[in-house]
C-alpha cells in the first residue's frame, strides 16, 4: 500500500522545500548576529558607551527583548484618518515587492510563472509601491503627510525612468523579455560581441 507521504514533487517544489529553509537559516541567523554585534555593541563602543546591558548577561538577550517589544506594539491611527486605507497602504507596498518573486527564476524549472514579457511584468509590479505611499499620505488626513507622500512618490517615479532605460539595454542584448531567457543569455550569450565559454576558463 502506497503511503500518503510518498510523494513525487516537481523539481521546483524540491528546490523550494530544500533551499528556502536553509536560506532562511543561512540569512536570518547571521543577520541577527551582525545586528547584535554591530548595531548594539560596536556603535556603542564607538560612542564611548556600553549599549544595552539589562536584557541578559551584558545585554546578550537584547535581540529577544526587541522581538518581544515588536510583538506587543499597538497599531496607532491618526484621529481623522481613513483607517482602512491607512492600514492597507503597507500591504500594497509589500505586495508590489513580493509579487516580483512570481517571475524571478531560481533555477531551470524553479519558477512560479514563466511569462514571455516577464521583465515588463516586473517593471509594472514594482511601480505599484508608489500607490501605497500615496495611500499612506492621503489617508492620514494630515497635509504635511500628504505633501511628504507626494514628494516620495515623485522621487520614486523619477528613479523609475533611468531604471527602465537600464532594463531596455538588457532586453536588447538578451533579445527577449522573458526572465528565464535573460538568465540563459547571461550564462551562455555574449556581451558587446565578446563571450567566454567554459572551455576558455581552463
Amino acid at each position: 500500500m502506497t503511503s500518503v507521504l510518498a510523494l513525487d514533487p516537481a523539481w521546483w517544489q524540491q528546490t523550494f522545500l530544500i533551499k528556502v529553509p536553509i536560506g532562511l537559516l543561512a540569512v536570518l541567523l547571521p543577520a541577527g548576529t551582525i545586528v547584535y554585534l554591530y548595531l548594539f555593541k560596536a556603535i556603542s563602543f564607538m560612542q564611548s558607551r556600553l549599549g544595552p546591558m539589562e536584557a541578559g548577561p551584558y545585554g546578550s538577550m537584547q535581540l529577544l527583548a526587541e522581538v518581544g517589544k515588536w510583538l506587543q506594539k499597538e497599531d496607532i491611527f491618526p484621529t481623522k484618518a481613513d483607517k482602512f486605507v491607512f492600514a492597507a497602504a503597507p500591504f500594497v507596498v509589500l505586495m508590489s515587492t513580493f509579487l516580483l518573486v512570481v517571475i524571478i527564476p531560481a533555477g531551470p524549472d524553479a519558477m512560479f510563472v514563466n511569462l514571455d514579457a516577464g521583465i515588463y511584468f516586473a517593471m509594472a509590479v514594482s511601480s505599484v509601491s508608489v500607490i501605497g505611499i500615496l495611500m499612506a499620505g492621503w489617508s492620514s488626513a494630515n497635509k504635511y503627510s500628504l505633501l511628504g507622500g507626494i514628494r516620495a512618490a515623485g522621487q520614486l517615479i523619477a528613479y523609475e525612468l533611468p531604471l527602465i532605460l537600464a532594463v531596455v539595454g538588457v532586453v536588447i542584448q538578451a533579445g527577449t523579455m522573458n526572465m528565464q531567457g535573460i538568465v540563459l543569455a547571461q550564462a551562455e550569450g555574449e556581451i558587446l560581441g565578446w563571450g567566454v565559454s567554459e572551455t576558455h576558463l581552463y
